[in-house]
């Protein structure tokens, strides 16, 4: 090992001068995300629609953390948040796109508004502020941009048509953006959760968490932190040869029979 990369051991998941915007970073995974960006030495600001909400999440969080009222379907504001939130407090270096709905229902049953509204809160929504936030990233010459894709990313899950098709769709987004913006020192890169403890993947339902469990490798629930220390690595100088990729963090339930 060389003498350079010794040096770099200690600071290789050192993220203190970053400033990272998570949208949705108010519950579930979005603030368990916060939770390991501060430890990492990361100033966050949470973003969301409900501003009690978001101010006892920031609260919680403690001096670094900071929130800010947005609506990610609000994609033709993107630029003016963005611009707003830098000149306050510097520019963001990391943005996680996390801010998503579930929608549940037969093809039948899902009407073009409810594709519209769930495409435009995964796909649209992090396209926008991925645009507005890239050239201050390319100024501060750094970056990194993280989606949170799924587990519907890969299977063909029954009723999740909307979902599943935004999911996917994210797959390609990030691996476009990883080519384009590469050359820039930003890099793209998506989390597809499993089964986690935490907002949307929580079941209620004792006999369907059994059958979650069961069909885990791992034997558990993930926690919102599994997928917060993942987040961590590859917006860090540990994956600074990383983009393109979309990380599952699921217990080995994507590479089970």
């Amino acid at each position: 090992m060389s003498r350079t990369a010794e040096s770099d051991l200690g600071s290789a998941f050192d993220l203190s001068g970053e400033r990272v915007l998570i949208t949705g970073g108010g519950t579930g995974l979005g603030f368990g995300m916060a939770r390991c960006f501060l430890a990492a030495g990361a100033a966050v600001v949470v973003a969301g629609r409900r501003e009690p909400v978001l101010r006892e999440a920031a609260r919680r969080l403690g001096d670094r953390a900071d929130y800010r009222v947005y609506d990610v379907t609000a994609a033709a504001q993107a630029q003016q948040f963005i611009s707003s939130l830098e000149e306050e407090l510097g520019p963001v270096t990391i943005l996680v796109n996390n801010a998503g709905i579930h929608h549940r229902k037969s093809l039948e049953e899902t009407g073009i508004e409810e594709f519209r509204l769930v495409w435009d809160t995964h796909v649209l929504g992090g396209l926008a502020l991925s645009r507005a936030a890239a050239p201050g990233m390319k100024d501060a010459g750094r970056g990194s941009i993280l989606f949170m894709a799924s587990m519907a990313s890969y299977f063909g899950i029954a009723y999740t048509t909307a979902y599943s098709a935004a999911k996917t769709g994210l797959l390609g987004v990030v691996r476009v953006l990883s080519s384009e913006l590469a050359p820039a020192g930003i890099r793209v890169n998506a989390i597809a959760p499993g089964w986690i403890d935490a907002g949307m993947g929580r079941a209620p339902d004792p006999e369907r968490r059994k059958q979650i469990i069961a069909r885990t490798p791992l034997g558990r629930y993930g926690e919102a932190e599994d997928v917060g220390w993942a987040a961590v690595y590859l917006c860090s100088p540990a994956a600074r040869f990383v983009t393109g990729i979309c990380l599952p963090v699921d217990g080995g339930v994507s590479s089970a029979f």
